[in-house]
Protein backbone atom coordinates (compact mmCIF):
# COMPACT_ATOMS: atom_id res chain seq x y z
CA UNK A 1 0.00 0.00 0.00
CA UNK A 2 2.48 2.28 0.54
CA UNK A 3 4.71 1.72 -2.21
CA UNK A 4 1.13 2.86 -4.35
CA UNK A 5 1.38 6.08 -2.40
CA UNK A 6 5.32 6.80 -3.17
CA UNK A 7 3.89 6.34 -7.22
CA UNK A 8 1.05 8.54 -7.61
CA UNK A 9 3.73 11.55 -6.18
CA UNK A 10 5.01 13.21 -9.00
CA UNK A 11 9.16 12.89 -9.03
CA UNK A 12 9.85 14.92 -11.32
CA UNK A 13 10.44 19.15 -11.17
CA UNK A 14 8.81 20.14 -14.14
CA UNK A 15 5.22 18.79 -12.40
CA UNK A 16 5.95 21.48 -9.35
CA UNK A 17 6.50 24.21 -11.40
CA UNK A 18 3.76 27.28 -12.18
CA UNK A 19 2.70 26.79 -15.69
CA UNK A 20 4.03 29.70 -16.76
CA UNK A 21 7.62 29.00 -15.84
CA UNK A 22 6.89 25.82 -18.26
CA UNK A 23 5.23 27.86 -20.86
CA UNK A 24 7.84 30.58 -21.05
CA UNK A 25 10.54 27.28 -20.79
CA UNK A 26 8.51 25.67 -24.25
CA UNK A 27 8.48 29.24 -26.01
CA UNK A 28 11.90 30.21 -25.49
CA UNK A 29 13.28 26.36 -26.54
CA UNK A 30 11.46 26.97 -30.12
CA UNK A 31 14.27 28.64 -32.51
CA UNK A 32 11.29 30.87 -34.16
CA UNK A 33 11.64 33.03 -30.99
CA UNK A 34 15.21 32.96 -31.44
CA UNK A 35 15.56 34.76 -34.78
CA UNK A 36 12.50 37.11 -33.25
CA UNK A 37 14.42 38.32 -30.59
CA UNK A 38 17.70 38.22 -32.45
CA UNK A 39 15.72 40.81 -35.02
CA UNK A 40 14.07 42.80 -32.45
CA UNK A 41 17.91 43.33 -30.82
CA UNK A 42 19.27 44.12 -34.23
CA UNK A 43 16.38 46.08 -35.28
CA UNK A 44 17.00 48.29 -32.21
CA UNK A 45 20.22 48.73 -32.56
CA UNK A 46 19.72 50.09 -36.50
CA UNK A 47 17.38 52.38 -35.32
CA UNK A 48 19.55 53.67 -32.38
CA UNK A 49 22.33 54.32 -34.72
CA UNK A 50 20.67 55.87 -37.49
CA UNK A 51 18.96 58.02 -35.13
CA UNK A 52 22.63 58.59 -33.62
CA UNK A 53 23.90 58.95 -37.38
CA UNK A 54 21.03 61.98 -37.98
CA UNK A 55 21.68 63.69 -34.64
CA UNK A 56 25.54 63.72 -35.45
CA UNK A 57 24.96 65.24 -38.67
CA UNK A 58 22.96 67.65 -37.81
CA UNK A 59 25.26 68.67 -35.00
CA UNK A 60 27.59 69.08 -37.28
CA UNK A 61 25.98 71.40 -39.58
CA UNK A 62 25.52 73.67 -36.81
CA UNK A 63 28.62 73.55 -35.74
CA UNK A 64 30.00 74.34 -39.35
CA UNK A 65 27.31 77.47 -39.59
CA UNK A 66 28.23 79.02 -36.68
CA UNK A 67 32.00 79.05 -37.33
CA UNK A 68 32.79 81.78 -39.90
CA UNK A 69 35.94 80.08 -40.98
CA UNK A 70 36.02 76.65 -42.39
CA UNK A 71 37.31 74.08 -39.46
CA UNK A 72 38.37 70.54 -39.74
CA UNK A 73 37.83 70.23 -35.75
CA UNK A 74 33.96 69.33 -35.96
CA UNK A 75 34.44 66.93 -38.96
CA UNK A 76 37.20 64.91 -37.33
CA UNK A 77 35.01 64.97 -33.97
CA UNK A 78 31.85 63.91 -36.05
CA UNK A 79 33.85 61.58 -37.80
CA UNK A 80 35.98 59.61 -34.54
CA UNK A 81 33.23 59.62 -32.40
CA UNK A 82 30.61 57.75 -35.52
CA UNK A 83 33.56 55.22 -36.26
CA UNK A 84 33.68 54.45 -32.46
CA UNK A 85 29.75 54.16 -32.18
CA UNK A 86 29.58 51.92 -35.35
CA UNK A 87 33.31 49.55 -34.51
CA UNK A 88 31.16 48.65 -31.07
CA UNK A 89 28.07 48.22 -32.76
CA UNK A 90 30.19 45.69 -35.23
CA UNK A 91 31.78 43.76 -32.38
CA UNK A 92 28.40 43.41 -30.92
CA UNK A 93 27.19 42.11 -33.61
CA UNK A 94 30.23 39.90 -34.81
CA UNK A 95 29.97 38.93 -30.95
CA UNK A 96 25.82 37.40 -31.78
CA UNK A 97 27.24 35.14 -34.27
CA UNK A 98 30.59 33.96 -33.02
CA UNK A 99 29.25 32.45 -29.66
CA UNK A 100 27.51 30.25 -31.45
CA UNK A 101 29.93 28.77 -33.18
CA UNK A 102 32.49 29.59 -30.57
CA UNK A 103 30.44 26.81 -28.26
CA UNK A 104 29.68 24.52 -31.16
CA UNK A 105 33.44 24.07 -31.35
CA UNK A 106 33.92 24.04 -27.46
CA UNK A 107 31.44 21.03 -27.39
CA UNK A 108 33.08 19.02 -30.30
CA UNK A 109 36.41 19.63 -28.83
CA UNK A 110 35.72 18.04 -25.60
CA UNK A 111 33.39 15.79 -26.63
CA UNK A 112 36.39 14.47 -28.98
CA UNK A 113 38.53 14.27 -26.32
CA UNK A 114 36.30 12.62 -24.16
CA UNK A 115 35.61 10.17 -27.09
CA UNK A 116 39.31 9.25 -27.41
CA UNK A 117 39.29 8.10 -23.39
CA UNK A 118 40.35 10.97 -21.47
CA UNK A 119 40.04 10.75 -17.62
CA UNK A 120 37.46 13.11 -16.56
CA UNK A 121 40.09 14.91 -14.40
CA UNK A 122 42.27 15.57 -17.37
CA UNK A 123 38.90 16.48 -19.62
CA UNK A 124 37.93 18.65 -16.97
CA UNK A 125 41.79 20.61 -17.22
CA UNK A 126 41.99 20.42 -20.62
CA UNK A 127 38.23 21.80 -21.49
CA UNK A 128 39.52 25.07 -19.10
CA UNK A 129 42.74 25.61 -21.48
CA UNK A 130 40.26 25.10 -24.79
CA UNK A 131 37.91 27.82 -22.87
CA UNK A 132 40.44 30.62 -22.33
CA UNK A 133 42.38 29.86 -25.69
CA UNK A 134 38.95 30.06 -27.92
CA UNK A 135 37.96 32.90 -25.81
CA UNK A 136 41.22 34.68 -26.16
CA UNK A 137 41.26 34.27 -29.41
CA UNK A 138 37.74 34.88 -30.85
CA UNK A 139 38.22 38.34 -28.42
CA UNK A 140 41.23 39.44 -30.47
CA UNK A 141 39.57 38.92 -33.49
CA UNK A 142 36.53 40.86 -32.22
CA UNK A 143 38.87 44.17 -31.34
CA UNK A 144 40.56 43.90 -34.70
CA UNK A 145 37.29 43.78 -36.74
CA UNK A 146 35.90 46.52 -34.96
CA UNK A 147 39.09 48.60 -34.29
CA UNK A 148 39.24 48.49 -38.61
CA UNK A 149 35.59 49.24 -38.67
CA UNK A 150 35.94 51.73 -36.90
CA UNK A 151 38.81 53.29 -39.00
CA UNK A 152 36.65 53.04 -41.87
CA UNK A 153 33.41 54.40 -40.82
CA UNK A 154 36.08 57.61 -39.28
CA UNK A 155 38.08 58.25 -42.37
CA UNK A 156 34.62 57.47 -44.52
CA UNK A 157 32.99 60.03 -42.26
CA UNK A 158 35.31 62.82 -42.20
CA UNK A 159 35.51 62.83 -45.82
CA UNK A 160 31.69 62.94 -46.52
CA UNK A 161 31.83 65.38 -43.60
CA UNK A 162 34.84 67.65 -44.72
CA UNK A 163 33.59 67.27 -48.31
CA UNK A 164 29.62 69.24 -47.49
CA UNK A 165 31.76 71.18 -44.86
CA UNK A 166 28.27 71.37 -43.37
CA UNK A 167 26.14 72.43 -46.47
CA UNK A 168 24.76 68.92 -47.10
CA UNK A 169 21.95 68.77 -49.83
CA UNK A 170 18.58 70.37 -48.12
Amino acid sequence: MAKVEEEEQPTSPIHTSPSSYVLLLQIMSKRKTWVCIFVLVYGLLFTSSWNFLKSMVSWYKLRAAESSITSWWPALYASVLLGAVFGVLSMVAALAVVVPAVLVTWIALVGLLAFFGKPKRTLVVEGRMITKEIFGFVMQVLLKEGNIVAAVCAVLGYFVLGRTNGKGNE
